[in-house]
């Protein structure tokens, strides 16, 4: 039996403390935290684990140095904590990183101001990062040939945080963290019907994937359902102060811009005074984000959208040539959902673009139902710990928070690894340039479990070979998410707990002979039909299921 199937199966029937729908950033770390201190947990998605917003964000882990200048103090605060705290509990996963921005002579703010509040978010940061720098026009093209500095004044540069892997893989590793804190978990599991039946709620599920019904029962429930928390609640019977608002940023991932000298974030206001971005993505660059109202939580990349990035960043970069349209490799189109207070005109109290990425947590004690609205990846540790506390308000008896349900591993275990991985001569295996260690990637990437994808390879060489050649994933590797991950379609794999659709060009992935095997390794004799599945939605440019 599969795991999934296995956890379904626990799901059936079952009595929980807490059922968490949605399994977004939300509702992995409500499920991960709660779990770790002794509720009985189900979670259930009906879309894959961080299929919708979660696995659209920039990757980046930042406390809003944008919010000052709506003298968001208290935000900043708490969101500077949040990501000094997520920088020591995953030191290999979450990395500082530097935002070098450009500032031109239409820039709304002159290089010694925005110096001035580049040091004050330093200090807000209880001094959490490398100081912040200031350089002139000169300074900036020595640091970084790629910026066109004719238009340039000077530039500041401030520290963060960036994810080096995929969002989406970020919240796998609390989903994993719930299963094994006890919790049962699934995906692609949606509601179908949730009454409340006395002291519980009584919910029918349905398996979207093989369509069979099941019921199961739980004392509380938590919306976690992001952009659609709205909805769900609406059908629970279940009314909110807040309501969600939606916001549509889009990202272009391109070859390399920026030098490879070491990695940095690049920033520049674009036309109509808002900042974007040019992220490091290994041997790629994304380009990103925008920002437009939207209606609904369904978005795509329009021509518009392309273009006018390109020609923003066409504008800000010396490069050989123009960027054009055969130059994006992939495209992360997704909705922020902003949080605002209900009544009407709520949402015009202030400038649309001013709006932030705050999280609000409400109980309903009546019903017995936790909604959380909105927030972002560098709150999460945060939410789950507020979800707690909610839960616990309600009745639900937890344990000590000890935070044993996020971060990674001891030190003395990495130190182990890396060990048997010298041993090994594991880091000989690779001879690509411009490409990680495979210790590193494999540490960062399955922490405890890198451990037995050592013993993969001893015992069959073959394990330590890439499968899809440019797409850097190790046959071991496959197997293992084929055990462990929870692995439903062909893009669960390549957007999700890979990032090989980010990276890797569509006619590159569809002419690689490793595709096959790739499909072979996951789904054994079901692989010609989850293949077909595949290459038929990326033909249609089918979006994955909403999380619900």
């Amino acid at each position: 039996m599969s795991l999934r199937s296995a956890n379904i199966e626990r799901i059936d029937g079952g009595f929980f403390d807490v059922l968490v729908v949605g399994a977004g950033i939300n509702g992995a770390v409500s499920a991960a935290a709660l779990a770790g201190r002794g509720a009985s947990v189900a979670l259930v998605d009906r879309g894959d684990f961080g299929a919708f917003t979660s696995q659209e964000s920039s990757n980046l882990v930042w406390g809003g140095f944008k919010y000052l200048e709506n003298y968001e103090l208290p935000l900043v605060f708490g969101l500077c904590r949040s990501r000094n705290r997520l920088m020591k509990a995953y030191p290999d996963n979450i990395k500082e990183i530097g935002f070098l921005a450009a500032l031109s002579k239409d820039a709304p703010y002159a290089p010694w101001f925005a110096g001035l509040g580049a040091t004050a978010y330093w200090g807000i940061g209880l001094f959490g990062t490398k100081r912040p720098r200031l350089f002139d026009a000169e300074a900036v093209k020595d640091e970084e040939p790629a910026i066109d500095t004719r238009d340039v004044r000077g530039a500041i540069q401030y520290q963060d945080a960036y994810l080096v892997d995929n969002d989406s893989r970020f919240v796998f590793s609390f989903v994993r963290s719930a299963l094994e804190a006890g919790a049962a978990v699934a995906n692609y599991v949606e509601v179908v019907t949730a009454r409340r039946v006395g002291d519980r709620w009584v919910v029918t599920l349905r398996d979207t994937d093989s369509g069979a019904e099941i019921t199961t029962s739980a004392r509380v429930l938590v919306n976690a359902a992001g952009p659609f928390a709205d909805g769900l609640n609406e059908a629970w019977g279940v009314d909110t102060e807040h309501r969600i608002v939606y916001s549509k940023g889009i990202h272009l991932v391109v070859p390399r811009l920026t030098t490879t000298r070491h990695d940095r974030v690049l920033a520049f206001f674009d036309d109509t005074g808002r900042l974007f971005y040019v992220i490091p993505m290994g041997r790629r660059s994304v380009i990103g984000t925008t920002d437009t109202r939207v209606e609904s939580p369904y978005t795509e990349v329009t021509d518009e959208d392309r273009e006018f990035l390109l020609e923003q960043i066409n504008a800000r970069l010396d490069l050989p040539r123009p960027l054009t349209t055969d130059d994006v490799i992939a495209e992360r189109c997704g909705v922020r959902p902003l949080v605002v207070t209900r009544g009407t005109g709520d949402q015009n109290e202030a400038d649309w673009t001013s709006l932030s990425r705050k999280h609000e947590i409400e109980r309903d004690d009546h019903e017995a139902v936790v909604s959380v609205l909105g927030g972002k990846l560098t709150d999460c540790l945060n939410v789950g710990e507020e979800v707690c506390h909610e839960v616990a308000a309600l009745g639900i008896p937890l344990e000590k928070d000890h935070g044993t349900w996020y971060g990674e591993p001891a030190a003395q275990t990495r130190a182990e690894f890396y060990r048997q991985a010298r041993l090994m001569r594991l880091d000989a295996l690779r001879t690509k340039p411009d490409t990680e260690p495979l210790t590193d990637r494999l540490w960062r990437r399955y922490g405890r479990r890198a451990f037995d994808l050592l013993e993969a390879i001893r015992a069959d060489p073959a394990m330590g070979e890439d499968v899809m050649g440019s797409a850097d994933y190790l046959r071991a590797e496959l197997y293992t998410a084929a055990e462990a991950e929870m692995v439903v379609t062909l893009d669960d794999f390549m957007r999700r707990r890979s990032k090989i659709e980010l990276v890797v060009p569509d006619d590159e992935i569809d002419g690689s002979e490793g595709l096959n095997e790739v499909a072979r390794i996951l789904f054994g004799d079901d692989a010609e039909r989850r293949l077909a599945e595949y290459r038929a939605g990326k033909q249609a440019g089918r979006r994955p299921a909403p999380s619900a």
